[in-house]
């Protein structure tokens, strides 16, 4: 044995100097990582070939191998860590030879490019990259951070650390529209650093404070570290948990587990929610609680703007927190009393089926042990009375088609039941009421007749939807009894933009807001997935990056707003109308509205396309275009060289023994720690994408294989990569800012300033350990 280490030892070694090597040439790292796969497979079939490399492998055949396996000890856990005192035969590297291991290598990153890159499952959800990294560049292009940054130094700035409190909150908002780490903090050093300093902020502070909120990116959704893992988790933890399951002596995961072992990035975004929020309170906290004890490193100042607008406490008081909560909590009131609800009169044609038991209890002895074992005696015996009266019932009863009469009735119960007002109307509404609140309490001054007719046609929507509107009433009848309340509450609306406008934090925080509102609660409440959240991030962006440029000239922008309004007309038209013509009867309110929502969509469409050529002609969408295109297909080829260096990895079996290392420790919290360690190390040289890839993969079946959840696993990994972008001396974020700060902000300063940071994120992944319901809570809510 060459050095007297193992040939799979001496393997991961030159895999490992190989890829270092690569990624210090200065080479691309995307084809640095191909590169090197292809480079150690070469060493390594030389020296297999020469007799160098020889594997240390348990003699399967030996007594004691065989006694292990009739003890019940399962083949995956007898390795040489477990057991170092078995037999072992001396067998080289590549049993076949290299050409063989070289064939299959080729054949399997062919099926491999089929499956993640070019057709597989997980394609659909890693467009969602492109068009997330396409929306943050513009809004990074569109200023929106100049201006955050200037309104909220204008809320926070006469509080001691105002300044330093504005940019996490800064940080946390660009962190959910653009979820980009070096564009952030690059904006945000350029922007806020040198304001900060003048006002005699103290430069540990300014760059710690900085490049802690830039890393927000990497958690608050929608995160493209979060989309990028989770098209990876779900795969792993399925893989993982049906390797424990057949450990267990169950058949598969869903018999074992009483449940389908799936992950989605859905389900990561909502899980990440907490943590991220988490995060960005502690910063602030800190930055605050830094600015009382060092009132001169970290001064309140005083930024003079105002609307021209005498705001009083009392009105403040009543028109900001007792209007709003009256108007929510009566909401949520009726709701509870059942006079708000859904209208849906629709009945099954069939009925219900029964129910199965909640586990499956025609299993092995083995896996009966194992189960009971997971889910405890209880529960056990619990599914073993449940299977036994549906025995005894003849079987789990099957779905029949109702008859007439029992769809007749059933369709009486559900009408006797409903509420008086559907939730879509009083949704309307309460936004409606809410708007012509806010507007009469930010211009007190002003003229307020529209808002009272405003808030009459809410009343009157409310008493018409009740009195008149029934269940059974098609959409465009009902819209016609609605018509003048809806039309008092446009005018009113309308009447009342100059008043909200007026208001700098509404006019710069509440249109980007309202964007990330649109595709996080698109994902978050289940009505789409993250690629078409995706693709109206990306279009809003582009109208709203359009509307700023046009605003900026001084030029019309009614294009713009009739196509954000069109977007909403189309959206409100499809949710509410059947649009399927030619399904059944086609009646003429179909039609219509068929030809409103075309219309609709005709006009969003050019609105989008006249944004792009406003875009364009002011030289911005260019640079979209190109830094989209670069930054994506650095994603897909570091994606792809990954594939060729873990096929690498496989074939000499470098990854299997890597997770039989991990597999011999007992206490499975062992062994996630050590992972946990080793990404965090590697997060100082390697980028996100490179160990998301590269090592997770190798990794993913172990941890993702044991009884921890899966979201919480991945957040985890999360927090921790977002730890190694700000820990010195070879924090990512770091450079970003050092490239960027003024030439009196020293490298020292960095690095003294983000290590309060650093230890709010150790003191974060402490706290998630200890309390995982931060990270499962959002899920098990929503769900």
């Amino acid at each position: 044995m060459l050095f007297g280490l193992d040939g799979v030892e001496v393997g991961l070694i030159i895999v490992f100097l190989c890829l270092f090597g690569g990624i210090i040439s200065g080479f691309p790292v995307a084809f640095a990582i191909g590169g090197a796969g292809i480079i150690a497979f070469g060493i390594i079939a030389a020296l297999d070939s020469a007799g160098v490399l020889i594997h240390q492998a348990i003699d399967t055949g030996s007594a004691a191998y065989r006694a292990l396996q009739a003890q019940g000890v399962p083949g995956i856990d007898i390795t040489t860590f477990r057991y170092p005192e078995l037999p072992r035969i001396e067998v080289a590297l590549f049993p076949g030879g290299w050409e063989t291991a070289m064939d299959r290598n080729l054949s399997f990153i062919v099926n491999r490019m089929n499956e993640r890159v070019i057709a597989g499952a997980s394609i659909e959800t890693l467009l969602a990259v492109l068009m997330f990294v396409m929306m943050g560049i513009v809004l990074e292009r569109s200023k929106i951070a100049n201006d955050l940054l200037t309104t909220m130094a204008r809320v926070f700035g006469p509080l001691p650390g105002g300044l330093a409190v504005s940019v996490v909150v800064v940080g946390a908002f660009l962190a959910a529209s653009t979820g980009i780490v070096g564009a952030t903090v690059v904006t945000m050093g350029l922007l806020s650093l040198p304001t900060m300093l003048r006002a005699g902020y103290s430069p540990q502070l300014a760059t710690g404070v900085i490049a802690a909120s830039g890393t927000l990116g990497q958690i608050i959704p929608p995160s493209i570290v979060i989309v990028l893992l989770g098209t990876m988790a779900g795969d792993l933890y399925a893989s993982g948990q049906e390797v424990r399951a057949q450990t267990a002596g169950c058949s598969d995961a869903l018999t074992f587990l009483g449940r389908a072992a799936v992950v989605s990035v859905g389900t990561l975004f909502q899980a990440a929610i907490l943590p991220g929020l988490l995060l960005a309170f502690l910063y602030a906290a800190y930055a605050f609680g830094f600015a009382l004890a060092n009132p001169s490193k970290a001064p309140a100042i005083q930024l003079t703007e105002g609307s021209g607008q005498i705001i009083t406490r009392s009105e403040a008081t009543r028109w900001f927190l007792f209007v709003p909560v009256a108007l929510i909590g009566g909401f949520l009131m009726l709701s509870q009393m059942n006079l708000i609800g859904s209208q849906d009169m629709t009945v099954d044609s069939f009925s219900d089926a029964g129910r199965s038991a909640t586990l499956r209890t025609n299993v092995s002895a083995q896996c009966q042990a194992s189960m009971i074992a997971l889910h405890g005696q209880e529960r056990w015996d619990e599914a073993v009375t449940e299977q036994a009266a549906i025995a005894e019932a003849g079987g789990v009863a099957q779905a029949r088609a109702l008859t007439a009469e029992e769809r007749e009735a059933a369709r009486l119960a559900r009408e006797k039941s409903r509420a008086p007002v559907g939730t879509g109307v009083a949704v309307l509404l309460l936004l409606a009421a809410l708007t012509l609140t806010t507007a009469r309490g930010l211009a007190p001054m002003a003229e307020h007749r529209p808002v009272w007719i405003g808030l009459a046609g809410v009343a009157l929507g409310l008493t018409v939807d009740a009195l008149f509107i029934g269940p059974l009433m098609s959409p465009g009848v009902s819209l016609l009894w609605l018509g003048l309340p809806f039309a008092m509450i446009i005018y009113a609306v309308w009447a009342a933009m100059p008043m909200l406008t007026q208001n700098d934090i509404l006019r710069v925080v509440f249109p980007p807001l309202v964007l990330v509102v649109a595709v996080l609660g698109s994902i978050l409440g289940g009505i789409t997935n993250p690629t078409p959240a995706a693709a109206l991030g990306a279009g809003g962006a582009l109208l709203l990056a359009a509307y700023r440029r046009l605003e900026d000239e001084q030029r019309n922008s009614r294009i713009i707003t009739g196509a954000s309004f069109a977007l909403v007309v189309m959206l409100l038209v499809g949710v509410n109308f059947d649009l399927r013509l030619g399904l059944g009867t086609t009646t003429t309110e179909q039609i219509i509205a068929f030809w409103v929502a075309m219309a609709a969509y005709s006009f969003t469409m050019f609105g989008i396309l006249y944004a792009c050529w406003v875009l364009w002609r002011s030289a911005v969408l260019t640079s979209v275009v190109r830094e989209t295109a670069k930054i994506t297909s650095m994603v897909f080829a570091i994606l792809i060289g990954s594939q060729i260096l873990n096929l690498v990895l496989i074939s000499f079996g470098g990854e299997h023994y890597i997770q039989s290392f991990l597999r011999s420790f007992d206490n499975e919290l062992t062994a996630f720690l050590i992972v946990m360690l080793v990404l965090f190390i590697l997060g100082f040289v390697l980028d996100f994408l490179e160990i998301i890839y590269i090592v997770v993969p190798i990794v993913g079946p172990v941890i993702y294989g044991g009884t921890f959840d899966p979201s919480w696993v991945t957040i985890m990994i999360t927090v921790n990569l977002q730890t190694s972008f700000l820990t010195p001396p070879f924090g990512f974020a770091l450079f970003y800012l050092r490239g960027v700060a003024p030439k009196e902000v020293t490298t020292r300063h960095i690095y003294t300033g983000v290590m309060p940071f650093v230890g709010i994120q150790m003191a974060t992944l402490l706290l998630l350990y200890l309390a995982p319901w931060i990270v499962t809570i959002v899920p098990r809510l929503l769900g």
